[in-house]
């Protein structure tokens, strides 16, 4: 599919205004840009730099040096949620104070456990849709894996998720090397595989039993003062309520391989993998044309793997890291403003499950012990 057959037909123009700028806000930037009838009225980034970087993407956009200044521009339509993550929450309750407008938010939703009052408070009384930024969900090869899953298989009974990649990237004051600030690697990074798990499975978690750590990345580094805390690698196992069982392997020191992520769903008929590869403009020149998604079905019956490319738009690649995902999320987005979706995809629950999963795996790892995700909810 291209970008012209996806995006539908509105003699509306959609006014956003971002809340952060800094990477992924970019990368929002230039997906929005790809989309017909939008405009980036709004931009709040405390940044010198990523303002500098921001301002080339959106050159019409007034900067402001405060949510509230933000809020206060009349003709905003809907806001986007690219800060750190330790900001989500507290940046959704000043909008809701104030003024109340879709919001499309980057995971995770919130840090600690300990918030999770607070954003079900936020949930109740909140008036506009909110959309959770799982991205993953919409990568071309995920997105045929989930649609064609359980044909495949005849139901999934097991689902594994193996990510190999680079180390965090430096980010604005390295606030991404402290646990304290990301909520931890596997709130951070892995929410987006816990909430793939859920989806895939239509089926929430029970429990959880991890290991992992900080073996190899940030070792040596040291950010005003203080050794970076945030871990790089882990297997996490989940017990789900239906009976199926789900593992994730992450490493954060492996980005070498073909591949970054692989998927595999197995059930009584068969299996079906997705292999994703990862950001374009980190493959060697070298080594000529970068990987292909591919989408492999495997029946039990009779025998005989069949493989699909799933290829993407090379406009949506050079858009950003996430497979042409992003702009799909934004898509489905300016369909739920515009009312044509009656609620978001990705709910505050979706959002608040994946980071549940994330402590629960964290838990584990730290105190050595199964975790029942009772305990935290």
């Amino acid at each position: 599919m291209t970008t012209d057959t996806l995006v539908r037909n509105t003699t509306r123009t959609l006014n956003y205004g971002i809340i952060g700028c800094g990477m992924m806000g970019q990368e929002h930037l230039r997906n929005i840009a790809l989309l017909k009838d939008t405009v980036i009225g709004a931009i709040f980034e405390p940044d010198a730099t990523m303002r500098a970087h921001a301002l080339v993407l959106a050159p019409s956009a007034q900067f402001v040096d405060s949510v509230e200044e933000l809020l206060a521009i009349e003709d905003l339509d809907c806001l986007v949620i690219v800060s750190p993550n330790f900001r989500h929450l507290e940046q959704l309750q000043t909008i809701a104070a104030h003024r109340p407008l879709p919001v499309l938010v980057e995971k995770p939703l919130f840090t600690d456990v300990s918030q999770m009052a607070e954003l079900k408070e936020f949930a109740a009384s909140y008036p506009a849709p909110v959309w959770v930024a799982m991205e993953y969900r919409y990568m071309p090869p995920v997105a045929k894996f989930l649609a064609e899953a359980q044909a495949a298989t005849g139901g999934i009974k097991m689902l594994t998720i193996r990510e190999h990649r680079f180390p965090f990237l430096n980010k604005v004051g390295d606030w991404n090397r402290f646990n304290n600030q990301t909520g931890g690697t596997f709130v951070e990074k892995c929410c987006h595989f816990f909430d793939l798990m859920r989806l895939a499975l239509g089926s929430n978690p029970v429990r959880v039993m991890a290991m992992g750590g900080q073996a190899v990345n940030h070792l040596n580094e040291v950010v005003d003062g203080n050794q970076p805390d945030i871990f790089d690698h882990g297997y996490v196992m989940v017990e789900f309520e239906n009976g199926a069982s789900a593992m994730l392997e992450l490493c954060m020191f492996a980005e070498g391989a073909r591949y970054q992520e692989e998927i595999s769903a197995v059930g009584e008929n068969g299996k079906i993998e997705a292999f994703v590869p990862g950001p374009g403009r980190f493959w060697p020149a070298d080594l000529g044309p970068a990987p292909v998604p591919e989408v492999i079905i495997s029946p039990r019956s009779p025998k005989g793997p069949r493989v699909e490319e799933i290829p993407v738009d090379p406009a949506l690649l050079a858009a950003g890291d996430h497979n042409g995902s992003t702009y799909y999320q934004h898509v489905f987005f300016r369909d739920l403003v515009l009312g044509n979706r009656k609620e978001a995809a990705v709910t505050l629950a979706d959002g608040m499950w994946s980071v549940l999963l994330g402590h629960c795996s964290q838990v584990s790892m730290l105190e050595s012990r199964c975790v029942s995700v009772s305990e935290f909810m």
